[in-house]
């Protein structure tokens, strides 16, 4: 058959993608199989809360050139953008959908929308988006360890302190005169 006839319609893979989040949301058992949907889960997540994050600044940031440039205009400034319940994410070869209620995202996205307005800094965004995390994961999956997420961020605030601790190293190692060593 011709893969466009095998294709499932976007609908179909959201009701799925809800199914499977209910599905390892109300797991009793603590199976061995039990645990690694709850991983698997955990990981679909973690991705979704991270490109949620990221939808809210990117589309905050387009909201706000958007919204000053109707004001000059004269004209009404669009609404606010709305997060989605659904990702897309990248699984192997193929794409699948991932879920999450509708107050995670709405959080998750206004979390994105307040770092790109600069009402958050990085380390705040991080710490606020891991307590959102850390609340799935425990309460929602019932995992023993959290996901972690923002890597992108984390990583990146990692390079900056490391970047900051050489030049403060090369600062720390001349002397008054401007020769290196101190001694």
């Amino acid at each position: 058959m011709l893969s466009i006839f095998n294709r499932n319609n976007p609908a179909d893979e959201m009701k799925r993608a809800v199914a499977a989040f209910e599905k390892v949301v109300s797991l009793d058992s603590d199976s061995r199989e039990a645990r690694s949907l709850r991983m698997r889960m955990g990981m679909l997540c973690r991705a979704h809360l991270d490109k949620t994050f990221i939808a809210g600044a990117e589309q905050t940031a387009a909201w706000q050139e958007l919204a000053s440039l109707s004001i000059a205009a004269g004209k009404p400034v669009p609404e606010l953008p709305v997060p989605s319940k659904f990702q897309k994410i990248r699984a192997g070869e193929s794409d699948i959908y991932a879920y999450l209620p509708e107050e995670y995202v709405t959080e998750a996205f206004a979390m994105g929308a307040r770092y790109q307005k600069m009402e958050l800094s990085a380390q705040k965004a991080i710490e606020a988006m891991q307590a959102l995390a850390n609340q799935i994961s425990y309460y929602d999956l019932r995992l023993q360890e959290p996901f972690q997420v923002l890597s992108f961020l984390r990583d990146e605030l990692a390079a900056e302190e490391g970047s900051q601790a050489k030049a403060d190293g090369a600062d720390q190692n001349e002397t008054p005169s401007g020769s290196p060593g101190g001694v």
